[in-house]
């Protein structure tokens, strides 16, 4: 936990150099189930969030109601391109203001080549004051015209993988999503079963605004 910390406090650090020509922006959504990571997490649920980019830097705050309280996440990083070429470093925080969960704390790595990606997440899940858990998620994604397949999973204190397909559009400046996943049993070894074999259709409509 104390490494992850270090670095998340390090990239914000480097954030500041570039925050003076950072672009504003903030979102909002709706989706007909938060599902996330082939997790279910709420029927019906609201979000919003804020951001900033500049010179390569990224930072911001997303929330999204999961009924018991909000989740509430803070990320940062750094990411570039060379041709066809695409890489990213950052941090993620997980937090929730009620009893839903307790807080995740991870690091993210990206790379791309083309329409296709690899997305990697090791973190830490605190379970109570003394004892954590930890995870790698791990998603191969491949993306053309709005049209994407992603295949992911998890390791370590977690298990299980899920398909997921999906297309994205902006129409009249509104984004429209419709995505179909399929899961296998994903299980945690000290939380039990998190999502049973499942299938379910997912439709999402957001909204983002420039700030500046």
């Amino acid at each position: 936990m104390k490494i992850l910390l270090r670095t998340g406090l390090f990239a914000a650090l480097l954030l500041l150099s570039g925050i003076a020509q950072a672009e504003w922006s903030a979102n909002i959504g709706y989706a007909s189930e938060y599902y996330y990571r082939g997790i279910p997490q709420k029927n019906s649920s609201a979000s919003g969030g804020i951001d900033y980019e500049g010179g390569g830097f990224y930072a911001g705050t997303w929330a999204a109601d999961v009924g018991d309280g909000l989740e509430v996440d803070g990320y940062l990083g750094y990411g570039g391109e060379a041709g066809n070429f695409s890489y990213s470093i950052g941090y993620t925080g997980y937090f929730y203001t009620g009893d839903f969960d307790t807080e995740y704390q991870e690091i993210n790595l990206g790379v791309g080549f083309g329409i296709v990606s690899l997305d990697v997440a090791v973190g830490q899940h605190e379970l109570d004051s003394s004892s954590d858990e930890d995870y790698t998620y791990y998603a191969v994604t491949a993306e053309k015209n709005g049209f994407y397949g992603k295949f992911a999973g998890f390791s370590q204190d977690w298990e299980g993988e899920y398909l997921e397909l999906g297309y994205g559009a902006t129409v009249a400046d509104i984004d429209l999503g419709i995505s179909l996943v399929f899961c296998d049993e994903i299980a945690s070894s000290d939380l039990g079963v998190l999502n049973a074999d499942d299938e379910v259709l997912l439709f999402t409509i957001g909204k983002s605004f420039d700030l500046q």
